[in-house]
């Protein structure tokens, strides 16, 4: 018989035992299933990115406008403006569209509308919808009055989640951008080589703990198929028939196992769209694995099933009267195990201060150094385990049972926690890294909150509206106090030819910009910018526009004294004439600019959205900033948005994945468990030995962990020439992974009760 008929045939009887089996190879091998099927669902999520992010993109793409180049005005051009807003935390994008040739335009609507909007009507996506609709969307809209006309269609959203909307108007003026269709491709940033070391180290730790659990999985109730095996030996079978049997159980979970998790897959990508992270969404149709991807997975599941039951029998003695498993073997050799590492660290350590993410061939270099690295972890775990619980003994009684069981076989409660380790030294590796790459991509702003909260920007026509402005955001609820200035600009008539910025507030204002020594209504004050100084008597055109038709004259006082500027709560540092409303009145200046700077209420969060409803109303283009001492990148905000969703379902399966684990060792003790109680053994005791065998390799794992993180993070800092900020990132981390295993033990509780009953001796 050909090698591949006898492969065919011993596989073909694995697989017969695994699904007819009798009760206890069904136990196994739908635990293997859930086991694979949930690391299956997470790499078909994983997958699915580069189609879903593609997707988006294209649709995104389809709306925009290009701002380089205007066209003539025609029958078929639309003028566009945006008119984006933000309220709580969220991004509402908004355009105004004005076609050129009104209600007899021959223009291409936009993606998603049939038609353009009429003056003052508005076509909103169905989560703005929703939020007007709420009483949480209250404030929101007393903003966005206009009348709805009806809802974007998905073809014309980045996903079901966007906040977006278009209004039409016929009042859109020089600033508006003028096209004749839609659809322009946006080029984001380069991605520095530090950030693209992070999205590396990013896709690698956070699929790494899903291969451990798939690998782990398999190898479910291997001592009880062992004992099974040792029949087929009295039947007349070799070891090498048996192993090859094994394997076939395992192949026939693993391919449950994928069908389990394709199916997973397709159920929870239809509720995904009722997810959002950081305003990021997608549709059901958007997310689907590319290809390629799906064959890595179907080919690596089931050949890892293959390859981790081969291996895991390489020591194990299969004979016709038992398993040799349980008796003394010999140590576990720590040689070959450091190999993995070794040669992580040979791979990673000539990149030190030489990574390039233009290279190709660096990445793949620094993506296997780290897998290696991550992997090493958890082949070392097994033999630490081993040595350390080799000398324990004494204490309680439960303490010696739990020493003594992992003692006889501490290899099942090492891979239970390898899953958790090896997430914790990504993590802790992430989490040195993010921390370096933020404070280099992060921008210092230099505005001060503990002085002001709020800056509102308007670029009104004159004083009056100027004025009126910020008076009204002085009486709005939760504004505890306002520093407004309007701002414009002078120039010098007669023989003074120079244009000096000319700013008008009160003294409570001005002690904010300048270095007053006092202060009084009808002061004027000028800050030297080292070019022009204005001298009592000038006289200054107040329009802008000097000579012009429209002069508006103001002389400089003879009273005016030179100050040292400041910085003003926003950071920005200010020159020129500084004068109080009674020496300049503000309403004769043309063409000013408004500026508020605004003290909040903490304990109300609506006032920030009162702030900018009126700032929206009483100014076109309004801006609002909220103060901060530092600002990061946008592509820093991208990469911490796809870690905050790829770690939240890695720690999720992580969850899952050992609670599937915890059950399944207790199914294999069960007879040990319910002679143990027939002979009087009580339950608290032995509930705590079973805490106990958790709690010692978890302790050894998340230190081993903690320091190869450590160890990965220096190093993936010195690629890219960063500093070693905090040495102690593993803290955190560590206290998540201790977290997770004990909500996991105290979920597993009830099984373990379950399983101690003296009737767990029965035989059938």
């Amino acid at each position: 018989m050909s090698a591949v008929r006898a492969w065919a045939r011993d596989l073909g009887v694995g697989a017969r035992f695994a699904l007819a089996g009798g009760r206890s190879g069904w136990a196994r091998t739908t635990l293997t299933a859930v086991g694979v099927g949930l690391g299956v669902v997470v790499l078909l999520l994983a997958a699915s990115i580069p189609s879903a992010l593609e997707a988006r993109a294209q649709r995104q793409d389809a709306r925009e406008i290009g701002q380089g180049t205007q066209v003539p005005p025609g029958p078929d051009t639309v003028l566009v403006l945006s008119a984006d807003t933000e309220y709580r935390g969220r991004t509402v994008e908004g355009r105004q569209l004005q076609p050129d040739a009104g209600e007899a335009t021959t223009a291409t609507p936009p993606p998603g509308l049939d038609a353009f909007p009429a003056p003052g009507e508005m076509v909103v996506s169905p989560a703005l919808g929703r939020l007007l609709d709420s009483p949480d969307g209250r404030l929101l809209a007393e903003r966005l009055t206009y009348e709805r006309a009806g809802t974007i269609a998905p073809e014309g959203l980045s996903g079901p989640a966007e906040l977006y909307y278009y209004v039409g108007t016929d009042a859109l003026g020089d600033n508006a951008v003028r096209v004749d269709e839609f659809g322009h491709r946006t080029m984001g940033e380069p991605l520095s080589p530090a950030l693209t070391l992070l999205v590396l180290v990013i896709c690698v730790g956070l699929l790494m703990p899903v291969a451990v659990f798939i690998a782990t999985a398999v190898r479910f109730g291997g001592e009880l198929r062992d004992r099974r095996l040792a029949a087929l030996r009295l039947l007349g079978a070799d070891m090498t028939m048996t192993r090859r049997i094994a394997a076939g159980e395992s192949l026939a979970g693993s391919l449950l196992g994928l069908l389990l998790g394709g199916a997973g897959f397709l159920l929870l990508r239809q509720y995904l769209s009722g997810v959002t992270v950081l305003d990021i969404s997608a549709y059901p149709a958007d997310i689907v694995p590319e290809g390629s991807l799906i064959l890595l997975v179907l080919i690596t599941v089931p050949a890892s099933a293959l390859a981790v039951t081969l291996f895991a029998l390489r020591g194990v003695t299969i004979e016709p009267l038992g398993v040799v498993r349980h008796a003394e073997g010999r140590p576990r050799r720590l040689s070959w195990r450091l190999v993995p590492v070794l040669l992580g660290l040979g791979l990673l350590v000539p990149l030190v201060s030489s990574f390039s993410a233009a290279d190709d061939g660096t990445l793949t270099q620094a993506a296997v150094g780290i897998v290696l690295l991550l992997a090493g972890s958890t082949i070392v775990l097994p033999w630490l385990v081993e040595r350390l619980v080799g000398g324990l003994g004494g204490g309680p009684l439960s303490w010696q049972l739990a020493t003594r069981r992992l003692q006889l076989g501490s290899g099942p409660a090492a891979r239970a926690v390898s899953g958790i380790t090896v997430a914790v030294a990504a993590a802790t590796a992430l989490s040195m890294l993010f921390s370096g790459v933020r404070s280099e991509e992060t921008v210092e702003t230099g505005q001060d909150p503990d002085r002001a909260q709020l800056e509102v920007f308007a670029p009104l026509t004159n004083g009056e509206d100027s004025t009126r402005l910020i008076g009204a955001l002085e009486s709005l609820p939760g504004v505890e106090g306002a520093l407004g200035m309007v701002t414009g600009s002078g120039v010098g008539l007669g023989g003074s030819a120079y244009q000096s910025t000319v700013t008008v507030g009160d003294c409570g204002t001005l002690r904010e910009l300048t270095e007053l020594a006092g202060c009084s209504e009808g002061d004027v004050f000028f800050v030297d910018d080292g070019e022009f100084a204005p001298r009592p008597g000038d006289r200054l055109d107040l329009s802008g526009e000097a000579g012009g038709d429209q002069a508006v004259v103001w002389t400089v006082p003879e009273s005016i004294a030179s100050v040292g500027s400041r910085p003003d709560p926003g950071g920005t540092t200010r020159s020129g004439i500084f004068a109080t409303p009674t020496a300049l009145d503000p309403e004769l200046l043309a063409g000013a600019s408004t500026s508020v700077l605004l003290r909040l209420d903490p304990d109300d969060r609506d006032t920030v959205e009162r702030v900018r409803n009126v700032a929206w109303h009483r100014a076109e283009q309004a801006a609002v900033w909220e103060m901060a001492t530092e600002r990061p990148s946008w592509n820093i905000e991208r990469i911490q948005t796809g870690l905050l969703v790829g770690a939240t379902g890695v720690l999720l399966l992580i969850g899952a994945s050992m609670v599937v684990t915890t059950v399944e060792q207790l199914r294999e003790r069960k007879r040990l468990l319910s002679a143990l109680i027939a002979v009087g053994t009580r339950r608290r005791t032995l509930s705590a030995s079973i805490l106990w065998q958790t709690a010692i390799p978890v302790v050894l794992g998340l230190t081993m962990a903690s320091a190869v993180g450590t160890a990965l993070g220096a190093l993936l800092m010195g690629m890219v020439d960063l500093p070693v900020g905090d040495w102690s990132a593993f803290l955190p981390m560590a206290v998540v992974g201790a977290g997770v295993i004990a909500l996991v033990t105290l979920v597993s509780l009830p099984s373990l009760w379950y399983v101690m009953r003296p009737d767990g001796l029965r035989t059938e």
